[in-house]
């Protein structure tokens, strides 16, 4: 391990106290704070800020313009007793706020040895991420938001408080779960869901408004959320039938995402 001296570093620089090893590569002006320890194989692209005490162990690949807060473990050992030591991996896309104490694990042999972070997700103090996790874009897990290992998000997601996800299950884009939902089965997306354990609520109407979808869209999926979790009696049977009738991207992506289903559906 280099004990660096408060190295200046393509512009950016390391604080004296930071511990980096001789196997990290870091990119243009990253700056590494007080205390910080940096391990293994890890890649660290351009303007990536890393605050106080951070840990980060690889192999661990994070983009650029990614912000990571203070005592935040990332690429942490899995907390899985299948685990013993194989090598794995975390992923980290581009321009992610990683706040406070927050936990990443990496990958396991059952997962595909990997984790796997998209962009521009904002994870708030104490939000854990455990192992094989796939997220995408634009995501927002508040405070002490929890995925158990396995879990798929998709893009502009929103998980309240508190609110804690069983493995395996997926939760589709624009869905929002609210603070202290506890949701064991697949979330379909642009839905709303909360409670212990989670029930359907309806569309994630604010949601939808807030990313662009206008009122025709609204509309349209006003009418499809009635016909399948209003009056339909076997919700795969239908997704089937109208995923044949409409051929509509927006309709298709809550269609697909039913009939893939292997947990079921939060109803």
């Amino acid at each position: 391990m280099n004990h660096t001296k408060g190295l200046v570093i393509g512009r950016g620089k390391i604080h004296p106290t930071a511990i980096v090893a001789d196997t990290v590569e870091l990119g243009q002006s990253v700056v590494i704070g007080a205390y910080s320890i940096i391990e293994g194989h890890v890649t660290i692209g351009d303007n990536t800020h890393i605050g106080n005490h951070v840990h980060i162990k690889g192999p661990t690949t994070i983009g650029k313009d990614n912000v990571i807060s203070s005592f935040s473990s990332i690429g942490c050992d899995p907390q899985d007793k299948k685990y013993h030591s194989e090598e794995s991996y975390l992923k980290i896309g581009d321009a992610n706020s990683i706040r406070e104490y927050v936990t990443i694990s990496r990958g396991t042999e059952h997962g595909g040895l990997i984790t796997n972070i998209g962009s521009y997700n904002l994870f708030m103090a104490y939000a854990h991420i455990a192992h094989d996790c796939f997220i995408g874009d634009s995501n927002i897990l508040a405070n002490g938001a929890s995925l158990a290992g396995h879990v798929h998000i998709g893009n502009f997601v929103g998980m309240g408080g508190f609110s804690g996800v069983h493995q395996f299950t997926k939760i589709g884009s624009y869905a929002f779960c609210g603070g202290g939902s506890i949701i064991t089965k697949d979330v379909p997306p642009y839905t709303l869901v909360s409670g212990h354990p989670a029930k359907l609520i309806g569309l994630n109407l604010e949601g939808l408004k807030r990313h662009g979808f206008n009122e025709e869209e609204r509309l349209i999926l006003k009418e499809i959320y009635k016909k399948l979790f209003r009056e339909s009696t076997n919700i795969i049977e239908d997704a089937v039938l109208y995923a044949k009738e409409n051929t509509s991207p927006l309709i298709q992506l809550l269609l697909q995402f039913i009939m893939s289903s292997q947990r079921g559906i939060t109803r």
